[in-house]
C-alpha cells in the first residue's frame, strides 16, 4: 500500500495549462469558451458589438449624399444586389473564420500560414483608421460641448473668427421665394466656425506646415482616447455591455430628429429630392461601383472587427442568423437615417430660397456645417443640436470599441503567455501610443492630414486584404473543407448562394472595384487646397505597404520550412497543426488530439458528460467524421 502511494506520488502531473478538459475531472464542464482569453457575457453582447461596429458615421453622412447623387431610388437597385453579391457572403465568411478557431486576425493565419501576411496588413489599416477615426470623434465631442450653451456659437456673425464675408443666411424673401441676395460670395456662421474657428485652418501654411496644436482639440481627443480606454479596460466583457447603450440609443435620436424633420415645412421637397427614382442612371458603371464601395466599407469587412468579435463567441453561435440581422438591420438604418438628414434639408433650402442640391454635402461637410446651421433655423436649436452630436458619438464610439479590440486580440492572440495578464495595461499603452500619433490632426492644419489618412489608409490596401483571404479560404484552403468546418460549427452546410459568391462572384467584384479605384483615380483635395506631390506619394506608399504585408509574409513563411521552393509552400499553405476549434471537445475527425498537450483522442465523451448524452451536434460531428473517412477511402481507390 505504502509502495502504491509512493508510486502515485511520482506519477508526473500534467500542467494546467496543458490539461484537457477530459483530464481535469470533475471540473465545470458547461463553459463552451476558452477561459483566460474572455469571452461575450450575455446572449445580445455579439449582436450589438457587430450592429454598433457596422452602423456608424457613414450611415448618416455618406449613404444619403451617394444615394441621391447616383439615381435616388432607383440606387437601392443596385445596393441590395450589392449587398447580396458581395456584403452578406463576406461578412458571413468573417465570421465563421473568427468564430471556428476563437483567434484573433493574426493568430486565425493557422488555417494557412503562408498568408499571415494578410493578418498584419488588416493590424496596420486599422490602426491607421483608428487613430483618425477617434480625431472625428473629437470634433463630436467639440461641438457637443459647444451645444451647452442658450446660443449656438455658429448661429450668428459678428464673433472674432468671422470675416466680412459671413452673412447670416436668413432673412425676408421676396416675391418669387428666394433671397435677394448672391448666397455664393458669402459664407455661412456654421462653415466659419467649423473652418476658422474648430479647425484653425488659417493658421496653417498646407500639410507641410501644419502649425500649431490647437489645446482645445487636444484635450478633446484625450477625452475620446480615455473614453475608449475605458469601456474596452476589460476587453468584451466591458466593451460588450457599454454597446448596450451606445448601438441602441442612436436608434432613439434618429427616430426624434426623423419625427421632428418631416414635421418641418418644406421637408417632403428634400425626402423627394432624396427618393426620386432616375432609372437611367443604372446605365452607368460608376453607380453600381459606388454601390459596391458602400456596401463594402459600411459593413467593415476586412478591418478584422467582426473576425475578432466572433472569436469571443461560443462554438455553436448562430452567425447565419446574426449575419442576416447585422447586415438588413445596417441597409435598413442607412436609409432611415436619409429621410432623417434629406427630410432637415429640405426645410433649410426652402428657408434659404435654393435648390436642395446647394445645401447637401457628404462627410464632415454634412455633419459640421450643413446640419449644425439647419440647427439653428429650429426652436430649441442647442437641444436637437445637442442630441445630433450625442448620436454622432453613439455611432462613432462603437466603430472605435471594435477598431481597438482587434489591436488588442490579435496581438495578445500571438502572445498570450505574457500579455493576456496584462491585456488592460497593454490596451493602456495602445491607446496611448495612437493618442500621441494623432497630435498631428490637432494642429491647425491637421485637417489635411486627416482627409490624406482616410483617402489612402482603406482604400486599395484594404481590398487587396480582402481579395487575398477570400481567396486563400476558398482555393488554397479548400470550399469544401471551409464549409465541412462551418457544419461541424452549425450543424449545415452552406448553401449553392454562399459558394458561387465566396467562389466567383465576392471576389470578382472586389477586382472590379480594385481596378476602378485605380483607373480613376484622383489627388487628394480638401476645398480649394491641393494636396503637394509628396504628400500624394506618401499615401500611395501608405496604401502599398498594407499590400507589401502580404508576399513579406508568405516570404517569412517559406523561410521557415525546410526543403524545395516547392516542398515549402505546400507545406506553408497547409493548416497548422492545432489549427481548429479551441477547445477539444468541439474537435472531431481530423481535429482530434491536435492541440498541445491533448491526451484525449475522445473529446466526444467531454460532450456526453457534459450534455447527459448525444446531441445533436453530436450528430453532425458524428456525419463529418463518416464524410471525411469517405473522402479518404475515395482517395485512396
Amino acid at each position: 500500500m505504502k509502495k502504491l502511494q509512493e508510486a502515485h506520488l511520482r506519477k508526473p502531473v500534467t500542467p494546467d495549462l496543458l490539461m484537457t478538459p477530459s483530464d481535469q475531472g470533475d471540473v465545470d464542464l458547461d463553459v463552451d469558451f476558452a477561459a483566460d482569453r474572455g469571452n461575450w457575457t450575455g446572449k445580445l453582447d455579439f449582436l450589438l458589438s457587430c450592429i454598433g461596429y457596422c452602423v456608424g458615421l457613414g450611415n448618416v453622412w455618406r449613404f444619403p449624399y451617394r444615394a441621391y447623387t447616383n439615381g435616388g431610388g432607383a440606387f437601392l437597385v443596385p445596393y441590395f444586389l450589392m449587398l447580396a453579391i458581395c456584403g452578406i457572403p463576406l461578412f458571413f465568411l468573417e465570421l465563421s473564420l473568427g468564430q471556428f478557431s476563437s483567434l484573433g486576425p493574426l493568430a486565425v493565419w493557422k488555417i494557412s500560414p503562408l498568408f499571415k501576411g494578410a493578418g498584419a496588413a488588416m493590424l496596420l489599416i486599422v490602426g491607421l483608421v483608428a487613430i483618425y477615426y477617434n480625431m472625428i470623434i473629437a470634433y463630436v465631442l467639440f461641438y457637443l460641448f459647444a451645444s451647452l450653451t442658450s446660443n449656438l456659437p455658429w448661429e450668428h456673425c459678428g464673433n472674432w473668427w468671422n470675416t466680412e464675408r459671413c452673412l447670416e443666411h436668413r432673412g425676408p424673401k421676396d416675391g418669387n421665394g428666394a433671397l435677394p441676395l448672391n448666397l455664393s460670395s458669402t459664407v455661412s456662421p456654421s462653415e466659419e466656425y467649423w473652418s476658422r474657428y474648430v479647425l484653425h485652418i488659417q493658421g496653417s501654411q498646407g500639410i507641410g506646415r501644419p502649425g500649431e496644436i490647437r489645446w482645445n482639440l487636444c484635450l478633446c481627443l484625450l477625452l475620446a482616447w480615455v473614453i475608449v480606454f475605458l469601456c474596452i479596460l476589460k476587453g468584451v466583457k466591458s466593451s460588450g455591455k457599454v454597446v448596450y447603450f451606445t448601438a441602441t440609443f442612436p436608434y432613439l435620436i434618429l427616430l426624434m430628429l426623423l419625427v421632428r424633420g418631416v414635421t418641418l415645412p418644406g421637408a417632403w421637397k428634400g425626402i423627394q429630392f432624396y427618393l426620386t427614382p432616375q432609372f437611367h442612371h443604372l446605365l452607368s458603371s460608376k453607380v453600381w461601383i459606388e454601390a459596391a464601395l458602400q456596401i463594402f466599407y459600411s459593413l467593415g469587412v476586412g478591418f478584422g472587427g467582426l473576425l475578432t468579435f466572433a472569436s469571443y463567441n461560443t462554438f455553436h453561435q448562430n452567425i447565419y442568423r446574426d449575419t442576416f440581422i447585422v447586415t438588413l438591420g445596417n441597409a435598413i438604418t442607412s436609409i432611415l437615417a436619409g429621410f432623417a438628414i434629406f427630410s432637415v434639408l429640405g426645410y433649410m433650402s426652402q428657408e434659404l430660397g435654393v435648390p436642395v442640391d446647394q445645401v447637401a454635402k457628404a462627410g464632415p461637410g454634412l455633419a459640421f456645417v450643413v446640419y449644425p446651421q439647419a440647427m439653428t433655423m429650429l426652436p430649441l436649436s442647442p437641444f436637437w443640436s445637442f442630441l445630433f452630436f450625442f448620436m454622432l458619438l453613439t455611432l462613432g464610439l462603437d466603430s472605435q470599441f471594435a477598431f481597438l479590440e482587434t489591436i488588442v486580440t490579435a496581438v495578445t492572440d500571438e502572445f498570450p503567455y505574457y500579455l493576456r495578464p496584462k491585456k488592460a495595461v497593454f490596451s493602456g499603452l495602445i491607446c496611448v501610443a495612437m493618442y500621441l500619433m494623432g497630435l498631428i490632426l490637432t494642429t491647425d492644419g491637421g485637417m489635411y492630414w486627416l482627409v490624406l489618412l482616410d483617402d489612402y489608409s482603406a482604400s486599395f490596401g484594404l481590398m487587396v486584404v480582402v481579395i487575398t483571404t477570400c481567396l486563400a479560404v476558398t482555393r488554397v484552403y479548400g470550399i469544401q473543407r471551409f464549409c465541412r468546418d462551418i457544419h461541424m460549427m452549425l450543424g449545415f452546410k452552406p448553401g449553392l448562394y454562399f459558394r458561387a459568391c465566396w467562389l466567383f462572384l465576392s471576389p470578382a467584384t472586389l477586382l472590379a472595384l480594385l481596378v476602378y479605384s485605380i483607373v480613376k483615380y484622383q489627388p487628394s483635395e480638401y476645398g480649394s487646397y491641393r494636396f503637394p506631390a509628396w504628400a500624394e506619394l506618401l499615401g500611395i506608399l501608405m496604401g502599398l505597404l498594407s499590400c507589401l504585408m502580404i508576399p513579406a509574409g508568405m516570404l517569412v513563411a517559406v523561410l521557415r520550412e525546410e526543403g524545395s521552393l516547392w516542398e515549402r509552400l505546400q507545406q506553408a499553405s497547409r493548416p497548422a497543426i492545432d489549427w481548429g476549434p479551441s477547445l477539444e471537445e468541439n474537435r472531431t475527425g481530423m481535429y482530434v488530439a491536435t492541440l498541445a498537450g491533448s491526451q484525449s483522442p475522445k473529446p466526444l465523451m467531454v460532450h456526453m458528460r457534459k450534455y447527459g448524452g448525444i446531441t445533436s451536434f453530436e450528430n453532425t460531428a458524428i456525419e463529418v467524421d463518416r464524410e471525411i473517412a469517405e473522402e479518404e477511402e475515395e482517395s485512396m481507390m
